[in-house]
């Protein structure tokens, strides 16, 4: 085994990276504290051709040192677009026939495991506060709700783990 050097890697260029065709993911960060949180998102976003991201809330937006260190070029590449209110988004996105989901624990929540796509749709995912997750009443606005299944005492996963989670299982499930 030998370990593949960057130039082997064939990664886009920025140019390419726009012109590919997107994974029809939306993401939504609504009220997001950490600015590595935010940077790690870019980073994933863009690993998997995610369409957009919503900056929502008091989630920061790029140009950011802090956002920058683990992003490490993303918000050059992903699309994202900040608005104040995250009910505003996900009522926009339905109108414009896109499924949205929230990432939380409720009642009646689908397992990431039996979350089934439908080819030729477009979702968006809601990822909600460190501290308090996805606002009551962005839940009851989404279409349904994914929870990441989780067996130990915490029940809580980072949110740019969980954005991680989902994301791959979801482009994996749209493309293979």
């Amino acid at each position: 085994m030998r370990k593949l050097e960057n130039r082997e890697l064939e990664r886009k260029s920025i140019e390419d990276f726009k012109e590919a065709k997107k994974t029809p993911l939306i993401i939504v960060l609504d009220d997001i504290r950490s600015l590595h949180n935010i940077g790690s998102v870019f980073r994933t976003s863009d690993a998997f051709l995610i369409e957009k991201i919503y900056l929502c809330g008091i989630t920061a937006v790029p140009p950011n040192k802090e956002i920058h260190k683990t992003a490490l070029g993303a918000t050059e590449t992903v699309s994202w677009e900040y608005q104040k209110d995250v009910l505003s988004v996900i009522e926009n996105l339905k109108t414009d026939n896109v499924s949205v989901y929230a990432i939380e624990q409720v009642e009646n929540a689908i397992f990431l495991q039996n979350f089934k796509v439908e080819k030729n749709k477009k979702y968006a995912l809601v990822f909600g506060n460190e501290v308090f997750g996805v606002s009551q009443k962005a839940v009851e606005l989404c279409d349904g709700t994914i929870e990441i299944p989780q067996l130990g005492t915490k029940h809580s996963l980072n949110v740019s783990v969980s954005a991680g989670i989902v994301v791959w299982d979801l482009f994996q499930k749209m493309n293979y």
